[in-house]
């Protein structure tokens, strides 16, 4: 998790099939970037996760004066890995659970991969590593 001043990405390439084609060019200030690899053992403890996850990032959010989360799906942050479809329904559902809770949440486009800048606050709480 990033407490970031900016964050700018464009999509790269498709690597999902079933993944909705689009061509996306975004950037956002003064957010917390929340990278997150959806891992095969998740799968049996779904709500647990999600709950776990959502309360993780309400923390920081509240730590850091932060009200705008952006979710990006990084597989790359263990050898583990869920299936496709559960991997971006679990991140959907935590971006629908911060929503309800007030906070402006907004997603990546799932399956593909980016080109990205990130410039992180020095801080020790902007960078924040939890493993649920």
């Amino acid at each position: 998790m990033f407490d970031t001043e900016d964050f700018w990405y464009k999509t790269f390439s498709k690597t999902v099939d079933s993944a909705e084609t689009c061509e996306v060019e975004k950037s956002t200030t003064d957010s917390l970037v929340i990278f997150i690899n959806v891992e095969n053992e998740d799968e049996d403890q779904k709500d647990r996760v999600v709950k776990k996850a959502v309360n993780n990032i309400i923390w920081l959010a509240k730590k850091t004066g932060r009200n705008k989360i952006v979710l990006h799906s990084f597989g790359h942050l263990s050898e583990s890995k869920s299936n496709v479809e559960f991997a971006e329904d679990a991140i959907e559902t935590i971006r629908d659970k911060l929503t309800a809770k007030g906070l402006e949440t907004s997603m990546t486009p799932f399956g593909y991969l980016f080109e990205f800048k990130i410039h992180v606050k020095g801080e020790s709480l902007a960078k924040v590593w939890k493993s649920i």
